[in-house]
């Protein structure tokens, strides 16, 4: 996978965001990439910037809620390209507030976008990818998996169980020459943190965009990014009621706005 140059890549939740930042960097590596969100206009611009950037594109407008999208995709791409060599399952949401005060459609919604959606894409390509003998399924998590947030409680969650997922996976077909990685970004500049006050500025999709590619030329079970949430992690592990103090005081002055926040 070193040289990506015609390689095949789906990029779910790819009309923004982390997406659409990595739909771009694959252009400018010479993939080939298929795009999937809902909103097809946003994907038709984005499809240009990658066309621009030098990869090829097509746009498979999708609502990953729906249990036959991820064969969809597959089925699509694969006709218009012949295989699938990359998936990255990015399509998330999540809803800051109270974990009392959630409404159970909005609970159920982020389950089935950022966990189960992922869960039916990974199934979708696998079988194709086992058959070649090769591929790489990426799955965008978050760092707060790993930390679990007041106030984001299920976004959290179901970030976790994304990790674990990939944790997982990874050790069952690894051996069968496919590879699969979490990525756990932390605070990002995208329309998920948009209106958000942060203390400082935020880093861009972009950061996350290249440490994926980075990942798919030297696969790596798990990436981090930025690196020093890395750091954030181990103090979590080691010190968990000095990192739950911190996150407590800022949580609620900077990420608890309660909106409902894309990243599809």
């Amino acid at each position: 996978m070193r040289d990506l140059a015609g390689r095949v890549a789906i990029v779910t939740g790819a009309s923004s965001g982390i997406g659409a930042a990595t739909a771009v960097a694959f252009g400018r590596a010479g993939l080939r990439v298929a795009l999937a969100a809902r909103r097809q206009e946003l994907l038709e611009q984005v499809a240009a910037q990658v066309r621009a950037a030098g990869g090829e594109a097509l746009v498979l407008a999708a609502d990953l809620r729906d249990p036959a999208a991820g064969e969809a995709l597959v089925a699509a791409t694969t006709q218009a390209w012949g295989r699938v060599d990359v998936m990255v399952a990015n399509a998330g949401l999540g809803r800051g507030g109270r974990f009392e005060r959630i409404p159970e459609e909005s609970l159920l919604e982020q389950v089935e976008v950022n966990l189960v959606a992922v869960v039916r894409c990974a199934r979708a390509v696998l079988p194709g990818m086992l058959a070649q003998g090769s591929g790489h399924l990426i799955a965008v998590s978050s760092v707060a998996g790993e930390l679990g947030i007041p106030y984001n409680v299920i976004y959290s969650a179901t970030k976790a169980a994304v990790t674990n997922l990939c944790e997982g996976l990874g050790r069952e077909v690894g051996r069968r020459g496919v590879a699969v990685t979490a990525v756990l970004p932390g605070f990002i500049a995208t329309p998920m943190t948009a209106g958000d006050r942060f203390p400082v500025r935020l880093p861009g999709p972009e950061i996350v965009a290249e440490a994926i590619l980075r990942a798919l030329r030297r696969p790596r079970r798990r990436v981090v990014v930025p690196g020093y949430y890395r750091l954030v992690g181990g103090l979590n592990h080691w010190f968990p009621g000095l990192v739950g103090w911190g996150i407590g005081r800022v949580v609620p002055k900077y990420g608890a706005n309660g909106k409902q926040r894309p990243d599809a």
